[in-house]
Parts: structure tokens; sequence; C-alpha cells
């Protein structure tokens, strides 16, 4: 079978495969990236750019129930939730569309002292390879390439291998908005074949969405190659209950955090810590939640979970759970597995620093733990080598400040879920990665801050 290949996990069929790039062909696409970086970056306007942007985003609205249909087939994700993730592509691209005059502005140095001026102009950093994962297979392209072909650097997408036909999709909306030769190419790449790619001297920068192996793998590469590079890996997000007037509000929003995407979020809320207080009432209530999330067909409107992306994925998550119960830890509700089907699975008796605490449960498996009070709350939190995401329910304005403040992650949300917008930041930090995307920072990554210094 190809590498790129559309196997609908709900049912195991394969339905459609697709040819690797030859290397003859992906030296043509990186040729034409750079002629691309040479001209049309060069002689188009910041305004031209945002045009096309937008068009795109515009193209994934008129597509959407097609677009939905497809990534209901190649990963499994619930047509409800497939909607919402075009949607929300459309928000990033018109984010940057509306604001691309103003982050490619002029900066003048604050406190400059000499005589003259100095300003910081941004300009473009050429063409960037783009390494793009399953599990989000839209929105995570729009957050790479919205910004990035609004300050004019041309895209090279090498998208997951089970995905091929979304990314298929998303070139068909950029050529039919207009994209200029060279810009934006989708590539059918191996592993093997990206390795020389991020070598060759014409590819300015990587970004990488994945696993933790893999951004270890491609930052390794491209520091040999003097890349720049930015990684969005793994996470195990703490969701910390130190204080509610609602118990069932809470266990409500926890399993929308850990269920959303079948639990194959990076950003997922995956370790729930509660204090003593609140610990057996939110128990009783999440379970209630967990065990009422509707898994079945993901082209059925009202189902809410969905198949594994995959067999592998399905095979992994498997032999967590049963390693996770063979050291100690209970099951509360689920734990069965059916073809690429895992049960809504809510696990407790696990001991901080065991090996089901260190690592990330990529599904819909929830690990609950009971502290004592806020400082050991925030202890258990930070144990971990992730540093993604991370949620706090607390009704202390100070607490709030407090906690966040001490918890090592790149992203704190309190007393809400479900809240990442176009305009705000969205990274980590230790095991998690470095750089942000979205917001004005995703826009500051691959950009080139030339100072400017001229006498009076």
């Amino acid at each position: 079978m190809s590498d790129y290949a559309v196997v609908n996990p709900a049912t195991g069929e394969t339905i459609k495969e697709y040819p690797t790039i030859t290397d003859d062909e992906l030296r043509g696409a990186i040729g034409r990236a750079d002629d691309a970086y040479k001209s049309w970056t060069r002689t188009s306007t910041v305004a031209e750019r945002a045009a096309l942007v937008r068009k795109v985003g515009e193209l994934h609205v008129e597509r959407r129930e097609e677009l939905a249909a497809i990534i209901v087939r190649e990963m499994g994700k619930p047509v409800e939730q497939a909607l919402m993730e075009v949607d929300f592509c459309r928000e990033i691209y018109g984010f940057y569309a509306d604001n691309a005059e103003e982050i490619m502005a002029d900066e003048e140095v604050k406190h400059f002292g000499g005589d003259g001026t100095a300003i910081v102009r941004r300009s473009a950093f050429g063409p960037l390879l783009g390494i793009m994962p399953w599990n989000f297979p839209y929105y995570q392209v729009a957050r790479f390439a919205g910004p990035n072909l609004v300050i004019g650097n041309p895209i090279l997408l090498k998208h997951a291998p089970q995905c091929p036909e979304s990314a298929e999709a998303i070139q068909k909306m950029y050529d039919d908005a207009g994209a200029p030769e060279g810009t934006y190419q989708n590539i059918y790449a191996t592993n093997d074949q990206i390795e020389w790619v991020i070598g060759d001297p014409r590819v300015h920068g990587v970004s990488v969405t994945g696993s933790e192996r893999a951004g270890a793998a491609v930052a390794e590469i491209a520091g040999r190659n003097l890349k720049k590079v930015v990684l969005e890996l793994g996470g195990s997000d703490p969701f910390i209950v130190l204080g509610t007037d609602d118990i069932g509000a809470v266990a409500e929003q926890a399993a929308e955090a850990r269920l959303d995407n079948t639990g194959q979020s990076c950003n997922a809320a995956k370790r729930f810590i509660v204090t003593e207080e609140y610990y057996d009432d939110f128990l009783a209530k999440f379970k209630e939640q967990v065990e009422g999330a509707k898994t079945g067909d993901p082209a059925s409107e009202d189902t809410a979970v969905g198949p594994l992306s995959s067999k592998t994925a399905a095979d992994r998550l498997e032999e967590q759970v049963k390693r996770a119960i063979d050291n100690g830890a209970e099951v509360l509700v689920g734990g069965k597995r059916d073809g690429n089907f895992f049960e809504p699975t809510i696990l407790t008796g696990i001991k901080p620093g065991d090996e089901a605490s260190q690592e990330e449960f990529f599904g819909p498996v929830a690990q609950v733990y009971k502290v004592a009070n806020e400082e050991e709350a925030v202890a258990l939190a930070n144990d971990t080598q992730f540093g993604l995401g991370s949620y706090l329910m607390t009704t202390d304005s100070e607490q709030a400040e407090r906690v966040a403040d001490q918890i090592e992650a790149g992203m704190v949300y309190i007393n809400l879920v479900g809240a990442d917008g176009a305009e705000l930041p969205f990274g980590g930090f230790k095991r998690s990665g470095f750089g942000r995307e979205l917001g004005n920072y995703g826009a500051d990554e691959f950009v080139n801050k030339k100072l400017i210094r001229a006498a009076p």
C-alpha cells in the first residue's frame, strides 16, 4: 500500500491511495517555491497577499460540507466537530487578512536615543516547510500557512500520510483562490525525502506539529543545517479543580476538554487534579458525563466520540491503559476496545511519578487524582515533561492569579474550556516544543526583523 492512503478508521476500508512524490518532482517543487520567493514575494503587496488568504478562508466556508466529510472518513472526526474545524479555519484566515497591514507595519524602536531614525521592518523569511499532523487536518495548516503567506513566505506542505485527501482539497482551494505558482504546494513526501528538503539551502525554516519523537528528529536535522524550527508537540495538560459553585458544570467542562476530537488533541485536558473537598462529587458527575458521551459512527450528527484515527493509534492506547492497570490503576468506567473504537475511560489510583502519569494518552482516557490542597495541585500539575496547556477552576480571583503564575505551561485557561481563538497565541514549552502559532505571535516566527538605521 502507498504511504499516503485514505483508510477509514471506522471500517478499516482503504478508500483511495496517492502516489508519493518523486525526488525530481520534489526538487522541482522546491525550485518553484524559491522562484516564488524571488518574484511573487518581492512584487506582491501586503494587501494582495491578504486578499489571497481571505479567499482561501471563504472557500473553506463554501465547501464546508465536502471538507468535513473528507476528514470524517480520513481520521474519524465526528462530523459536527469536523464542521466546526472548517469554520475555525475561516476565522484564522480572516484574522490574518484583516490584520495583515498591522502585522507587517514598520515598528519604531522605542527609547532610541541617537540622532536620526531607527525602525524594524518585517520582511519575508523565505520558503518554509510545514509538517502537519492528522488530528486537525485543516486547522493545523491554516494556522501555519495563513500568517506566513501574508508575510510572503512560500509554503511546502507535507501533510500526514493518512490525510492525503484533505491535503489535496487544501491545495485545490489555494489553486482556485488564484495562488501564484510556487506559493503553496502540497507534497506527498517520505520522511527520508524530508531530511534532504530541510537541508536544501532554498528552504529557510521548518514548522512541525506532531509527536515528541517527530519533533526531536526534525529539530536535530534543522539544527545541523542551521534552520529555524517551530515545534508544537505533545501535552499532558492538567485540569485543576480548586473551587466551584457548580461541580456539575465543572464536570461537564472536564468531559468536553477530554473527549473533544475523541481525545486526540495535544492540548486536551488529560490529568484531572481535584482537591479532597470536591473530589467525590466531581468524580461522580464526571463519570456521568463520560458514560453519557455517545460513541459511534463519526458521520452521525449525534456522535460525540468516534474511532481512534488508526489501528496503530488504537493499539498504542490499549497498551498504555493495560500497563497503567498492571501498575495499579483502577478503571472507573470504560477501558474496552472494539476495533479502532475505544470506550471513553476514567482511570483512578495512578500514583504521581508512575509511568502512566508521565505519558501522553492520545485518546478518550482521563486520569483523575486527589490532592489535599493548592500546593499539592500545582506540584502535581507541574510534575510532567510536557508544558503545553492547562485548565484551572476556582472561585477565588487571587488564587487564580497565583496558581496561573506557577503553572509551567504555555497556556492557562481559567474557568473555561474550548476557548482557543485566531487572535490568541498557541504553544508550549518544556518537551511540548517552542515557538508560537496564531495571533500576532504566530506571524512573528518566520519573519526577518530588519533594523533600518538612518542618519538625520
